[in-house]
């Protein structure tokens, strides 16, 4: 059979949705439409033997749901396959499962209900927000040592608040976990920091010029908001979950509140608003503007977050350093 006639072949077979659930040692995969699922290793036999199902066949789109990373290398594999995919929220994903009626959860119910999913996000017109688009290996490796650092800052946290409560014959024990744990996260901040200069510098250099920005904000942008710069401010904001999104009815109008996004990046801006809110002049002016006109000051402080994003988006998007004379104007 010629390219062309098998092209022409292609065209006429009916289009493939598929839905992914991963897991750490398998995955569950479905096709909307059809009852049964099927389930495969989690390594490279596994991932073969999905290719091979869907060899020949019209695939409109594949939705795997964000596992914590367990599903980048199957994401990737099917790229590198040519075949569409998108890793979408765990969040909207059981959401949309529920709005369809799988109020049950197992591993084949969510296939399916991706398998589904993927039917409804590939008639989206904008598919430049459905595809996914991996990373590069360097902010890969960016993203995992600032969620290990994240980890073991939540470990310390968590041994510190035991040794309020601890009695005497564990203090020790509690006492030596801590030295540990901080030991490591010097030893990761180093690591951090090294890659950084390696493979970030210029970008590090900019953002480390905003005051109130330091190297631990700097790293996170670079890591969880690759895309700055690539895309407009609004998306920004949503991805870093500080757009304020409408919560009206009819008549009724609520009031608007932020959710959903990275966490860790959302969590990192507020952190760094605290500082930047005294010794930034063009944040504090913000700032300050914000709670004389009545704003609380947690509301403040996500508005101030949701500028600075702004900026870093503008300064990504044309190279330009941060120029406190200017952002001063706009504040």
């Amino acid at each position: 059979m010629t390219n062309a006639s098998s092209a022409q072949a292609s065209m006429t077979l009916p289009t493939l949705f598929v839905g992914v659930d991963m897991a750490q040692k398998s995955f569950v995969w479905a096709i909307h439409g059809q009852p049964q699922t099927h389930c495969a290793s989690n390594d490279d036999s596994g991932f073969e033997q999905l290719l091979k199902a869907l060899e020949g066949q019209r695939v409109g789109l594949l939705v795997l749901q964000a596992t914590g990373g367990i599903e980048r290398a199957l994401a990737t594999y099917l790229l590198q396959h040519g075949l569409p995919v998108a890793v979408v929220n765990p969040r909207a994903a059981r959401e949309f499962a529920r709005s369809m009626g799988h109020l049950a959860k197992t591993d084949a119910i969510d296939a399916l209900a991706l398998a589904h999913y993927a039917q409804t996000l590939a008639a989206r017109a904008d598919q430049s927000s459905v595809r996914y688009a991996p990373a590069s290996e360097q902010v890969q490796q960016l993203q995992a040592l600032v969620m290990r650092r994240a980890q073991l800052l939540n470990m310390r946290t968590a041994e510190k608040n035991r040794l309020g409560g601890s009695i005497r014959v564990l203090r020790q024990s509690i006492l030596e976990v801590i030295r540990t744990l901080e030991q490591q996260i010097a030893r990761i901040d180093k690591d951090i920091d090294g890659h950084v200069r390696q493979h970030f510098q210029e970008q590090a250099k900019r953002l480390e010029a905003i005051k109130g920005v330091g190297s631990t904000t700097s790293a996170t942008m670079l890591a969880f908001m690759p895309e700055l710069g690539t895309i407009k401010a609004g998306s920004a904001a949503k991805l870093a979950g500080l757009a304020p999104l409408n919560q009206d009815s009819g008549k009724a109008r609520g009031k608007r509140h932020v959710w959903g996004g990275r966490a860790i990046v959302h969590s990192t801006l507020h952190m760094a608003m605290l500082s930047a809110v005294r010794y930034n002049p063009v944040i504090r002016a913000f700032y300050e503007r914000l709670i004389a006109a009545g704003k609380p000051k947690k509301v403040a402080l996500v508005a101030c977050s949701h500028k600075l994003l702004r900026i870093l988006n503008a300064m990504a998007r044309t190279g330009e350093p941060w120029n406190e004379a200017l952002h001063v104007k706009n504040a």
